[in-house]
């Protein structure tokens, strides 16, 4: 009785190290894990992450990998040890039953082994939501607002709004009215009426096909084009908006040092998909490539775009030249801020796809054989 009673407060000093080290890990997933080259592995080829949000999702990420690690040591230990323990020639040498006494219908291990994993789960969860909803709130009150539109397969990128300390002391509201006036009234429903003189609905939510009134239209854009990567400037150290849009299929917005991606919808109102995302500051000044995270066509691998990171400073500059020179290319404006005036992250994608054969001509060669 009294060994009994022995293993039985070792198995509760046990599962109580387990339960308060689980704890103590679990706590740590809000903070920066150590920097060496062990935390560093844990990463498995995360990028660093250049924003707030992002080094909480990274230090989440290096932290589950933390627990996991810590509770698979523990299992296999404990595996190796009951092989070792419960082999038949050790049981007879001392003098017990080939088999090893069963723990089956033990209601308090299996209380232990049933709340324990629970536990783990509801902390892993606690701590993933508070990544999340840290990375998807809206309440950062962004200085600058950037408008994002994807196509097939590109970009364009327009500022709607920046504040006025990063815009000479003026507030600048950038949305160009006209093409926005242009854009609203191409909502209207399609002019098709059936054989009883009754309006036909247009396919997109009872509109015309050519309904775009959901995309932005800014005074200050730079559009991506097959032989010129599209390069988005933003400043450091500033809460910033991006405000999503496809203008045909599904795409997604990714910059991988954000570890955070958003898809871009076409109507994204009508479909029921939040258009917005913040990011508190960007912490790192330099240049980011940026892709297109969802499969959306033939070049969707060429999908690029640069995010460059500048100063305040240099972002006001920017901005006035932009202002000052409305028909100036980006590269001219990055040029006089001092920067390199084409993407350095990525390259346009080959455009020559002469020799390449269409299936009609394979058709046409078929029948003159």
């Amino acid at each position: 009785m009294e060994q009994r009673n022995k293993h039985g407060m070792t198995r509760r000093i046990g599962l109580a190290g387990v339960l308060g080290l689980a704890g103590l890990v679990l706590t740590g997933c809000t903070v920066a894990p150590p920097d060496n080259k062990f935390f560093e592995l844990l990463r498995m080829g995360w990028p660093k992450g250049i924003t707030p949000e992002s080094k909480e999702m990274g230090n989440l990420w290096v932290w589950v990998w933390v627990v996991a690690w810590i509770i698979g040591i523990i299992m296999w230990v404990l595996l190796f040890v009951n092989m070792g323990r419960s082999s038949a020639k050790k049981a007879a040498k001392r003098g017990e039953d080939e088999f090893p006494r069963q723990t089956g219908y033990n209601v308090p291990l299996e209380l232990v082994l049933t709340t324990l994993p629970v536990l783990i789960v509801c902390g892993l969860f606690f701590f993933n939501v508070q990544a999340q909803d840290r990375a998807t709130a809206l309440d950062k009150d962004p200085k600058v607002t950037v408008d994002v539109t994807a196509y097939q397969w590109n970009w364009k990128f327009g500022y709607e709004k920046v504040a006025a300390e990063l815009n000479g002391g003026k507030e600048y509201n950038g949305t160009d009215k006209e093409a926005q006036a242009r854009a609203e009234d191409s909502k209207k429903p399609a002019e098709k009426l059936d054989e009883h003189g009754h309006q036909v609905p247009g396919p997109i939510h009872g509109r015309a096909k050519d309904d775009y009134s959901f995309l932005k239209f800014n005074k200050i854009e730079t559009l991506g084009t097959t032989q010129e990567i599209p390069v988005l400037v933003v400043p450091s150290g500033t809460p910033i908006e991006f405000n999503l849009a496809s203008a045909d299929v599904v795409h997604s917005f990714w910059i991988p040092e954000f570890l955070f991606k958003r898809d871009a919808f076409p109507h994204p109102e009508a479909n029921r998909s939040e258009r917005r995302f913040q990011v508190e500051s960007i912490d790192k000044e330099g240049a980011f490539v940026g892709r297109c995270a969802e499969m959306c066509g033939t070049y969707h691998a060429m999908m690029n775009f640069e995010l460059r990171v500048v100063s305040p400073e240099k972002f006001e500059q920017y901005m006035k030249f932009r202002q000052d020179n409305p028909d100036a290319p980006n590269s001219e404006a990055l040029k006089s801020i001092g920067e390199e005036p084409y993407a350095t992250s990525t390259h346009p994608f080959e455009s020559n796809r002469t020799g390449t054969r269409t299936p009609n001509e394979n058709y046409k060669d078929h029948n003159a054989a």
